[in-house]
């Protein structure tokens, strides 16, 4: 039997001559719902959502097979101008995203006009010749005119390969972008196993998932100065075992994200606990403790221990 052979016997893996795959960045200014769209394309949540912007801090990759078509989108952090080493490793993050890719997927909210973010985006995919979609999102919050306004001052600005409007948070129009993405479904082969959804590591979505309890509940109070490190991470007896370490800046952030007699820190767990139980099949044990790391997100030591992969 030859490698071929092989090959062919493994399920989910015939036809291997027709396999393609594209690699896919996902940008934007913050909180115009990439991670949103992201989760939506493949049907499960790899990517942390929150109306705060700049939720996503690390490349995540999401990655969708279908028949012999494999999707591999990078949601990357919303571009911003950088006001700490954390905002210089993000813009980083994006700018590697955009020169590993075969195309890109540009999501903006129905706004009739290109803002500085969105021409520094558009600037960047013309250097490199990159295809990509435009995707404009929120589109129930306005009128028809608003979103015919957009697409056309976006589309005087490049040359996109496709538009499509959608609500991501409500699953309309994410078919289409689907659709629209296959052509760019160009190197032959898969990079990736038929069942696997993310590149992520056990450990990184457990910590994401806590920071996203995190920034919900805290609203405005503690905006991004926290970080997620997980110390633990063991199954034992059908049960997994999670030991989470929240750093933050301040003294008396600690003292609000812990709140009164500790019931903040408590919602935010039985909050983290029932999602990881549903994503990872098995129930979970999880320890949160709180410790303070003041000005983390301007020291590069602290970014790199605090779990930021340098790019």
């Amino acid at each position: 039997m030859d490698d071929t052979e092989k090959i062919e016997e493994i399920p989910g893996f015939n036809n291997a001559e027709a396999k393609r795959t594209g690699f896919i960045a996902i940008v934007g200014r913050p909180n115009v719902g990439k991670s949103t769209l992201l989760n939506a394309i493949l049907g499960e949540k790899v990517s942390i959502v929150s109306k705060k912007p700049q939720t996503t801090r690390n490349r995540i990759t999401g990655i969708l097979t279908r028949g012999n078509e494999q999707f591999v989108f990078v949601d990357t952090p919303g571009m911003h101008t950088p006001r700490n080493k954390l905002g210089q490793y993000m813009i980083r993050s994006i700018n590697s995203a955009i020169n590993d890719v075969d195309a890109a997927i540009l999501v903006v909210e129905p706004v009739p006009q290109v803002g500085k973010i969105e021409e520094t985006i558009i600037e960047r995919l013309k250097q490199r010749e990159l295809p990509a979609v435009l995707v404009v999102n929120k589109v129930d919050t306005v009128d028809a005119k608003a979103v015919g306004d957009t697409i056309k001052a976006y589309s005087d600005r490049f040359d996109f390969n496709a538009v499509v409007p959608v609500c991501a948070l409500k699953n309309l129009g994410v078919a289409e972008v689907l659709e629209e993405v296959k052509s760019f479904l160009t190197t032959p082969g898969w990079f990736f196993p038929p069942d696997q959804v993310t590149d992520q590591p056990e450990r990184q979505i457990a910590a994401e998932l806590i920071r996203e309890k995190l920034l919900r509940t805290l609203e405005d109070e503690v905006p991004h100065g926290v970080a997620v490190v997980i110390e633990e991470f063991t199954e034992k007896n059908d049960l997994l075992v999670i030991r989470a370490e929240i750093y933050c800046e301040r003294e008396n952030h600690k003292r609000i994200i812990i709140g009164k007699n500790g019931e903040l820190l408590k919602k935010v767990g039985t909050l983290a606990r029932m999602e990881m139980e549903a994503f990872f099949g098995t129930k979970v044990f999880l320890e949160l403790w709180v410790k303070v790391k003041e000005n983390w997100r301007d020291i590069a030591g602290s970014i790199t221990s605090l779990g930021y992969r340098d790019v």
